[in-house]
């Protein structure tokens, strides 16, 4: 059962992620043309481009522009994604995309287990809770036999203990032949 969910799960972040990848290759519009001056343009180096959260370097043609807001990531005609640097300039967008679905998918494998693990451990709780055990039940009628079989012996001791005393005249009753006589 364990295994069907994360398979399903797997998929599912499979497909997620490769719709997370290909938003920016599904545009058909072209992206904007770029300002005459912008503040990104200044900048003539990855270090002094990428602090700046708007900017984004891109190594195949060596300059700063503005990072593509309309798009998730930047189109390939701007710069392809090996290329191009947000950020940091020692993070390519691709390795970035890889360790964020590599994250992504450690943190839903965990919660998928803990959650499975809860799970079963909640029902193997409420059925011990609710079902006594073959061993519980099987002991219990053994202790019911035992105490039956032992109140079975007691009166029978009783009986014969009774008929004992019947015969040699110990029993304050009077119904029987051999009772004591007494004086009056």
């Amino acid at each position: 059962m364990n295994v069907k969910i994360m398979g399903i799960m797997g998929i599912n972040i499979i497909i997620a992620i490769s719709i997370f990848v290909s938003q920016g290759k599904c545009q058909t519009t072209a992206p904007p043309p770029p300002r005459l001056f912008s503040a990104c343009s200044i900048n003539k180096n990855c270090d002094s481009c990428v602090p700046h959260a708007k900017c984004l370097w891109c190594f195949a043609t060596n300059n700063c522009t503005d990072y593509p807001v309309t798009w998730l990531l930047p189109p390939a005609s701007l710069c392809p994604l090996s290329q191009a640097r947000w950020g940091v300039c020692w993070l390519n967008f691709e390795a970035l995309i890889i360790a964020l679905a590599v994250v992504a998918g450690t943190i839903l494998i965990s919660i998928s287990v803990c959650v499975c693990g809860v799970q079963s451990l909640c029902c193997m709780c409420s059925a011990s809770v609710t079902m006594p055990d073959r061993d519980e039940e099987r002991f219990a009628r053994r202790r019911e036999e035992i105490r039956q079989r032992a109140e079975e012996r007691k009166v029978e001791r009783q009986s014969k203990h009774d008929e004992i005393r019947r015969k040699y005249g110990l029993m304050g009753d009077s119904d029987h032949p051999y009772s004591k006589f007494e004086n009056e």
